[in-house]
């Protein structure tokens, strides 16, 4: 997978575990809070790929890595909306 496909899959998958757990008093902590969950996203997303790669778990490309991408993603979004509530 590339750059942009761990970009849009982390982003939107952290920024969408975020919006589960809500409590923004202000709009702009409310932005940046979305943005750092998106961006924890992207992070996980990458690691998930890197660290699956790495351990021979499967090759670039193929659908456990897209798969395991989608899922750390999702529990990293959750984990840190549930962390900052």
């Amino acid at each position: 997978m590339g750059f942009l496909a761990f970009l849009v899959i982390g982003g939107f998958s952290g920024a969408c575990a975020w919006g589960l757990y809500p409590r923004a008093k202000t709009r702009q902590k409310g932005l940046q809070k979305l943005l750092t969950a998106g961006f924890i996203g992207f992070l996980a997303a990458f690691a998930a790929s890197y660290l699956g790669q790495y351990s021979n778990s499967f090759q670039a490309g193929q659908m456990l890595e897209w798969l395991s991408a989608i899922i750390v993603s999702c529990l990293a979004g959750c984990l840190y909306a549930a962390a900052s509530r």
